[in-house]
């Protein structure tokens, strides 16, 4: 179970020194125009001879990545199924996206067309990991345990992710790096420590061979997903409620930092950023815990329901008073602690709720698909949000709408429901 943890440990360090810390701090610097003091003059940038903010084009890149993660996760999990071959994709797709991490090296040096399909290929790489990734999870633990191990899991990936964060900033103190060269380690970090999975994880159990028919299953097993849904509500409501909720956890993730470095850090203060982003990943630690432990006594749904009610608060809060930065820190404190939760009982509540199958990574594959759907939604959302209005707090203050509504359907979600066998 610990060799399964420990990819989270590996990949993590996308999310954080990517998605999060370091990268978005690079980008928002080289694509925008500076005075002497470091405030930013024009953020405006030319893409395939068309003018366009620069986060508002992240934000369009990353959900544009989603979009081609949900295209494929059918049909490779399909492949996986049916071949028995869910290591060897969550090793490819590793590879994909920790070779592209180590590409963004020559972001600056490149037009940023090519810079910005790297960023593409990186967050396509990482997200179809998952999806074989949390595919192991029914097969490494037992229901009982599953809550424990997905806190577990995001732990060590918030803990190896802030460790190498940490080094990363000290090693560019002492000027033994640049930030540039943050990207090619974080790559070699990732490539380096999943080879710890895949040494314990379960290999290859089936000869079957790919064939053309092969390439519908997973369309054909997602259809099979969908049917079964229709028999059970609890499992259909809480899919619609993560659907939903996810467009606002996963949207604050992906651009938070940039809010900051635009709304908050405008002198170019990145050393405060990343302290922000810091407190996020360790208080997030024993926030994973707490949430699993009230799981255990107050049930999965309700513990996910307290922590939407927190990102609801988060997201005001935000809006109304984070203009300074110590109510940016406090606000992050606050993030924190219910992302971490929120993640991790996320996944786990989802296991829970599966039915006797071993087609695993069709219902995860379902799921990551639900998940990135409502990503691009909420990313696009957002960025239209920032262009029409021209200020990123309102984009935060929209977000609002989606753990409502999430929260909401939560509420009708029943308790108990009759576990049936699948395939």
């Amino acid at each position: 179970m610990n060799a399964w943890a420990f990819y989270d440990w590996a990949n993590s360090v996308y999310p954080l020194v990517i998605s999060t810390a370091i990268f978005p701090i690079f980008f928002e610097t080289v694509t925008s125009s500076h005075d002497e003091s470091g405030k930013t003059i024009s953020d405006i940038v030319l893409f395939m001879g068309f003018e366009i903010k620069n986060t508002v084009l992240y934000s369009y890149v990353i959900a544009a990545s989603f979009i081609m993660v949900s295209l494929l996760s059918p049909i490779l999990s399909g492949i996986a199924d049916y071949t028995g071959s869910k290591k060897g994709f969550l090793r490819f797709f590793c590879y994909l996206g920790a070779g592209s991490v180590a590409c963004l090296y020559f972001f600056n040096d490149v037009p940023i067309e090519i810079g910005m399909l790297t960023l593409f290929f990186a967050s396509l790489g990482f997200w179809n990991s998952l999806v074989f990734y949390n595919a192991y999870l029914p097969e490494v633990a037992e229901v009982q345990d599953h809550d424990r191990l997905s806190a577990r899991g995001f732990s060590f990936g918030y803990f190896g992710s802030a460790l190498l964060l940490i080094s990363l900033l000290i090693l560019q103190g002492f000027e033994i790096i640049q930030w540039v060269d943050c990207f090619w380690i974080t790559g070699l970090w990732w490539i380096g420590f999943s080879q710890i999975t895949y040494r314990r994880l379960p290999g290859r159990k089936s000869k079957n061979k790919i064939t053309g028919k092969i390439l519908g299953d997973g369309f054909r097993e997602l259809a099979k997903v969908w049917s079964f849904l229709s028999t059970t509500r609890r499992l259909k409501r809480y899919l619609l409620s993560f659907f939903i909720y996810s467009m606002g956890v996963q949207t604050v993730m992906l651009m938070a930092v940039l809010f900051a470095k635009k709304e908050i850090f405008k002198d170019g203060n990145t050393s405060g950023l990343i302290i922000a982003v810091l407190l996020i990943q360790f208080i997030a630690i024993p926030g994973a815990f707490c949430f699993s432990k009230a799981s255990s006594k107050f049930g999965n749904l309700k513990t996910i329901g307290i922590a939407l009610v927190i990102w609801i608060l988060c997201c005001g809060y935000a809006y109304l008073f984070v203009y300074d930065e110590v109510n940016f820190y406090l606000l992050a404190g606050f993030v924190g602690f219910v992302m971490g939760g929120t993640q991790a009982l996320s996944r786990s509540t989802y296991s829970k709720f599966l039915p006797e199958t071993t087609d695993t990574a069709s219902f995860f594959s379902f799921y990551d698909i639900t998940e990135k759907i409502g990503i691009v939604i909420g990313m696009v959302i957002f960025g239209l949000v920032e262009a029409n209005s021209g200020d990123m707090r309102t984009s935060v203050l929209a977000l609002i709408i989606f753990f409502a509504l999430g929260l909401i359907t939560l509420l009708f979600i029943p308790k108990d429901q009759k576990t049936l066998t699948v395939g």
